[in-house]
């Protein structure tokens, strides 16, 4: 009888809490329920009680969180009334009953155990603070907490719950304490670990911002890098602004000069007014491309240095034309020596930054006087030439100009069957 009746339960329970049991609650179902029904047996196996006294705590694990199905609050005295009114149908004695329901309301937490089967299944029931699966139990139990909208914990909160909860926790029986004691001080002592090495990281991360947002208020560190980090960029970008203003100064040049080197120059012979007009324009592209040249022409120096020129820190090792010349086994004392030196290492920068300056002004006066020249040599240029032909009046302009075709130029329209008839 006694098995039909725990099937009978089982079944029962089973139904219950999964039609009537919200999905929300994900620790308190019919798996806790199995859990405790297993820790129960198992104390059972290892406690000195009758029959009786066994079915009362299989069926009191069994019913234990039925009340859930009724209301969150007070679970146990719902579960109370669930478990009288089906036990009852199953004709199940009085005194069974009152012990199971006695046993129910033993479960509360903040309520002392006042007999054996009562201390039996509040060991049962806390049973997982002494298992492996300890862990796997809380995270479902505290997923449960948020998905009821009773509170949202934050791992750190949950593990300062966890500890203040296993460390008022107690088990009852002799057998509990023999053995899942020792299991539930080992998940203690993994908790506070994990709390003490997350307080000892925190506390390193509030030292190293106490630090950092007093040396940021303190030192101009930052702003200082960021000062020679902009000024170098911007130096570097206006000198490859300038070389490319000098590279299509040279290129247009070029192009003139062959062009006129290959027209212009065989026109001379017959025509000896564009002479001097020829002299400008050639002279003006020649000084515009060599002051061109000049603007871009790198200038390397020495590339050596002495030990006493880097104690003194008068030597730029951030610049190549420094060092070049020297030995790898000096270059890297050198930079080791600069970097032992905050001053010496912002000293160079400085230097780097002014020379770059430097030549940045010589390449851009340089540019300045090229386009000048430029400018002023095409002005020139078309006067004279517009001088040099106003002066001889009996210029045929098909002679100036260079030839394309024998029987097309730019000013005579090609004759064909049409026009020739016009002529």
């Amino acid at each position: 009888m006694t098995k039909s009746l725990i099937e009978d339960t089982q079944e029962y329970v089973f139904n219950l809490l999964t039609e009537k049991l919200p999905n929300t609650f994900i620790y308190h179902n019919y798996t806790h329920t199995e859990r405790v029904l297993r820790s129960t047996r198992e104390l059972i196996e290892n406690s000195e009680i009758s029959n009786e006294e066994a079915k009362i705590l299989e069926l009191t694990a069994l019913l234990h969180d039925i009340g859930y199905t009724v209301s969150t609050e007070n679970h146990e005295e719902e579960g109370v009334k669930l478990a009288k009114v089906f036990l009852k149908e199953k004709g199940v004695e009085e005194r069974i009953i009152k012990s199971v329901m006695d046993c129910i309301l033993a479960t509360k937490f903040d309520k002392e155990p006042t007999n054996k089967l009562e201390e039996i299944i509040r060991d049962a029931d806390a049973s997982h603070f002494g298992k492996k699966y300890f862990n796997e139990a809380s995270e479902f139990l505290r997923k449960e907490l948020e998905l009821r909208g009773i509170k949202n914990y934050t791992p750190a909160e949950w593990r300062a719950e966890n500890i203040n909860v296993l460390t008022e926790h107690s088990f009852y029986t002799e057998y509990a304490l023999k053995n899942w004691q020792p299991r539930k001080e080992k998940n203690l002592a993994k908790l506070m670990g994990k709390k003490k090495k997350r307080k000892k990281k925190l506390d390193v991360e509030k030292l190293k911002a106490k630090y950092k947002a007093q040396y940021k208020n303190e030192s101009p560190e930052r702003g200082v890098q960021t000062f020679y980090r902009t000024a170098l960029r911007n130096h570097i970008k206006l000198s490859d602004i300038a070389d490319t203003k000098a590279n299509i100064l040279l290129s247009v040049n070029a192009i003139i000069i062959s062009v006129v080197l290959a027209n212009l120059i065989s026109k001379l012979d017959t025509n000896p007014y564009l002479t001097w007009p020829t002299i400008i324009f050639l002279s003006f592209c020649v000084i515009s491309m060599v002051l061109s040249i000049i603007a871009t022409r790198p200038n390397v120096t020495s590339g050596e240095f002495t030990k006493e020129d880097v104690k003194n820190q008068e030597v730029n090792l951030s610049f190549f034309g420094n060092f070049h010349k020297m030995e790898l086994k000096e270059f890297e004392w050198a930079i080791g020596e600069m970097v032992k030196d905050k001053d010496y290492i912002y000293k160079a920068l400085t230097k780097d930054l002014y020379f770059l300056g430097k030549v940045l002004e010589r390449k851009y006066r340089l540019l300045r006087i090229t386009y000048t020249v430029f400018m002023i040599g095409i002005i020139i240029s078309l006067i004279s030439f517009a001088i040099a032909v106003k002066d001889n009046p009996n210029v045929n302009i098909k002679d100036v100009l260079p030839e394309t075709s024998t029987e097309t130029s730019y000013f005579t329209p090609k004759k064909t069957k049409e026009n020739r008839f016009m002529i």
